[in-house]
């Protein structure tokens, strides 16, 4: 058996062995160990159109406490935040302030000239103070948190064109032709309006006797801020999982007191337009109903509420969870309440139902380590989509497309978004799921098939066992969960096997039902159990355990087998350099991305080689942060590194170490995991159901293809099965990781931000995609 990048393989061999002595389809898939709001946020700088130079891959150079010459010219770049549109409510989400971090350091790495805007686009209007310039240092202990660090107005002045020409005054004066935003639908098309009359606006000033106009036009890249994920065009805005968080902490809270009380429990959070939080919290808890406003109930829905909740009660259930999105409505456009929903369970099955509207402590609290990484990686794109703009570019907006990020025209999306609304009023709400995008439609046909409570009539005849292997994580029992239950829906009989190989090996087999996977979502650890086990000297059990219990399908999950609080700490006290080692054998992808989320000075891998120079640090600083893959290097150990840090630093620094473990295998799934092994989960058992189909004859399976046994993993913007035969030529067996790793070209980001002096590599442009043909595709 063999490891490949957070997922559990079994090798080729011993699947082609395991069939010829019991024919059936195999699939594996990943669970990742561990994963990874509103103001307009401006960042303005003056340029001189700067040449683009293609330079070399990023080189592991020392760093240096100053930072490194680059060869572009000086130009301004300006920041601000400013939610809500430019005179709505104001709204800051989290993990902005990862995105000016990386703006204003990545801004500077290019020879900008950075700027903040303060109090968004008030201070625009107003200048002065509100504009100043921005350094290294002014970003540096920001990450972790909150709302957003240069402020955020309602401003009303900026509707009007005579606040718009006072604002491009002040731009003018400091030589600023490049903005960077971050903000709503709203605030955005309030910037590209900005854009469109910039032209006109310097001229008035011309007329006006202002004799200091050179520029003649205006960049704008654009960053969607919304905790609501409301905006079209991007799979999930600055914000949003933070706000997950709060809403999962609250739920999962609740959970246990509506348990022990057989309460239900109606749960209201944010979406006034947008209903991806309801959509999303509800298939992370597993909820009985949700209400979005993309899709109203249909007519009588009344009476499917109370059979369904009455139908979980028959079945053992102690509570009920209904989620409702604060703008849902039903068919004929009218409100529906949580107060509506409760006064109907109460009068008509007398259940004690409670109710809880979250309101604003979804936008509080600390970002999340997902929305640091998305908000680091947005800004890094739209340093770069300004360097690239010509006088001929349009407006573009940075989104996140799988895990690509991807640049978008601003004013395709904003159309799209406004398309969403028109489609609701208009009652076309199937166009309305569609023109969300794909993944706020998958979300829901997800939620659909797992809502059906009643098997179907006619069974398939068909035995699909489960089985956890490899080290437990996050978001195992969410994928087993939602396994289960696409197996029941589609008439199959789903088997448990308990304690991995070993429990197959010895008949640890017995049948799993509905109810038997209830409230599986939120818990942590494996509730199959798992061990790490090899097959290998198993095999003969293995396959007479296969044949007497007629399986015909195995759905194997697996994977290989906090940091805040630790910088914190040494902020707080004199000089310290923090050493902390991650998990992840041989792969470093847990080491980046935490030293990505953390702000960490470095992070020692192994796929990236580093020798005793690279081990320099800074003594200029007060807090030095470092992450180490637990296998980064046979003689730099975390003990190593310790020691000579302790022995070289005295007098200057002292030095802590923090080996974390298997800390990082426990706790509650995050609402990523619980989303994402949900999504797997279903989409395994449909895709087994179709192999069998066609696997099938003569009351027999016929696994022999090559297709019989995949993996079934995010590959840049989808998921998809790719067979295991086609994965052995890219696999390094010897240390259980992939030969090519996306992960490592967010790399560079980490190093910039940590002010490395490395070469960056802006060889390869990122073209312009639409989104209008989505559009186009739905009125035909």
């Amino acid at each position: 058996m063999s490891h490949f990048s957070g997922a559990i393989f079994i090798s080729e061999p011993f699947v082609s062995r395991l069939a010829s002595r019991a024919p059936l389809c195999v699939l594996f898939f990943y669970i990742f160990v561990a994963n990874f709001s509103g103001a307009d946020l401006f960042v303005v700088w003056r340029r001189e159109t700067p040449p683009i130079h293609s330079c070399c891959p990023v080189k592991r150079e020392p760093r240096h406490a100053s930072l490194p010459q680059h060869n572009f010219s000086q130009w301004p770049l300006v920041y601000w935040t400013s939610k809500g549109g430019r005179d709505g409510t104001q709204d800051s989400p989290k993990g902005m302030n990862a995105a000016v971090r990386a703006t204003v350091r990545v801004g500077l790495y290019t020879g900008a000239k950075v700027y903040f805007v303060h109090e968004g686009y008030q201070g625009l209007v107003d200048g002065g103070d509100n504009i100043r310039p921005a350094t290294w240092e002014s970003v540096s202990m920001m990450l972790q948190l909150g709302g957003t660090v240069i402020g955020s107005a309602r401003c009303k002045d900026f509707r009007s064109r005579e606040g718009r020409m006072q604002a491009a005054c002040n731009l003018v004066e400091l030589g600023i032709t490049n903005l960077c935003v971050i903000g709503g639908d709203g605030s955005l098309t309030g910037a590209n309006e900005f854009r469109t009359e910039w032209s006109g606006l310097l001229a008035d000033l011309v007329r006006a006797g202002n004799d200091e106009v050179k520029s003649s036009h205006l960049n704008i890249v654009g960053m969607v801020g919304s905790i609501d994920n409301d905006f079209c065009g991007t799979d999930m805005t600055i914000g949003t999982d933070s706000a997950l968080h709060r809403i999962i902490e609250v739920v999962d809270a609740i959970t246990t007191t509506a348990q022990s009380h057989q309460r239900t429990f109606i749960l209201e959070v944010m979406g006034r337009h947008c209903g991806y939080l309801a959509l999303v919290t509800a298939l992370a808890c597993g909820a009985d109903w949700v209400f979005i406003p993309e899709m109203p109930p249909d007519e009588g829905w009344e009476n499917h509420l109370c059979r369904r909740l009455t139908d979980q009660r028959a079945r053992g259930s102690r509570l009920n969870v209904i989620i409702v999105a604060e703008g849902a409505i039903s068919r004929d456009g009218k409100p529906i309440t949580s107060d509506q929903i409760k006064k109907l369970v109460t009068d008509r099955l007398g259940f004690d139902t409670r109710t809880t509207i979250l309101g604003h402590v979804q936008r509080g609290g600390t970002p999340s380590a997902f929305d640091r990484i998305l908000g680091s990686r947005m800004g890094v794109e739209a340093v770069m989509a300004l360097l690239e703009a010509t006088p001929d570019t349009p407006a573009c907006v940075v989104s996140l497309s799988g895990n690509q990020a991807v640049r978008l025209p601003l004013m395709e999306c904003v159309q799209v978004t406004k398309d969403v609304t028109a489609a609701m009023a208009q009652g076309r709400f199937e166009d309305a799921i569609k023109l969300r995008g794909k993944s706020f439609e998958n979300n829901w046909n997800t939620y659909k098939q797992l809502a059906h409570i009643n098997p179907p009539d006619v069974k398939s005849n068909i035995n699909v066992a489960i089985m956890n292997i490899g080290a437990p994580c996050a978001g195992m029992n969410a994928a087993v969960r939602a396994a289960v239950r696409m197996g029941i829906i589609q008439g199959h009989n789903m088997l448990a096997v308990h304690d991995g190989f070993d429990g197959l090996a010895h008949g640890q087999i017995e049948p799993i039902t509905w109810t038997s996977v209830s409230g599986w979502t939120g818990k942590g650890g494996s509730m199959l159990g798992t061990k790490r086990t090899l097959p290998a000297k198993m095999l003969e059990e293995i396959s007479q355990n296969i044949a007497k219990h007629n399986i015909h399908a195995l759905v194997i999950i697996g994977g290989f087998e906090t940091c805040d609080r630790i910088k914190q700490s040494a902020a707080g006290t004199k000089r310290r350099v923090f050493i902390v080692e991650t998990m992840g054998g041989y792969c470093g992808y847990l080491a980046t991305m935490a030293g990505l989320a953390a702000g960490a000075d470095a992070a020692y891998i192994f796929e990236d080689k580093f020798n005793i120079k690279d081990l320099e640090v800074s003594s200029c600083k007060n807090t030095v942060s470092l992450r180490l893959n637990e296998n980064c290097n046979a003689n730099y150990t975390t003990d190593f590194i310790f020691n000579l840090y302790s022995e070289e630093g005295k007098g200057i620094f002292d030095c802590r170490k923090n080996v974390l473990g298997h800390m990082q295998q426990g706790g509650t799934p995050t609402p990523f995991d619980r989303n994402f092994g949900t999504k797997m989960g279903a989409k395994s058992v449909m895709w087994l159901t179709e192999k069998l189909k066609q696997c099938y004859r003569h009351g027999r399976i016929f696994a022999n293809t090559p297709d019989s046994a995949c993996v079934l993993g995010m590959k840049k913007r989808a998921l998809t099965f790719q067979p295991l035969a086609e994965l052995k030529a890219d696999t390094d067996f010897e240390h259980r990781i992939p030969k090519t790793q996306w992960w490592l070209k967010i790399r560079p980001i980490m190093k910039i931000l940590a002010k490395y002096d490395i070469k960056l590599d802006t060889s390869e442009h990122a073209d312009m995609e639409h989104v209008l043909k989505k559009r186009s595709l739905l009125t035909k």
